[in-house]
């Protein structure tokens, strides 16, 4: 998947539900590095973290690519 396409988005709901990277990354057992450079758009994501990462920030899969 294209990394740019929802790295924002990702962002904009973790910090509308008042999360952190930390809380982000535990809820997804990944690293904050991990996230941080999801959320710059400098790493790619495989389907199921971007599930885990839907769920810990309680929308949809496709909410956050945006379709």
């Amino acid at each position: 998947m294209e990394a740019n396409r929802f790295s924002k988005r990702i962002r904009a709901f973790r910090k509308l539900r008042g999360m952190t990277q930390i809380e982000l990354a535990e809820m997804t057992d990944v690293s904050i590095t991990v996230i941080g450079e999801i959320e710059r758009g400098n790493r790619s994501i495989d389907d199921r973290l971007l599930q885990r990462i839907a769920q810990a920030l309680r929308v949809t899969v496709e909410e956050l690519v945006g379709s």
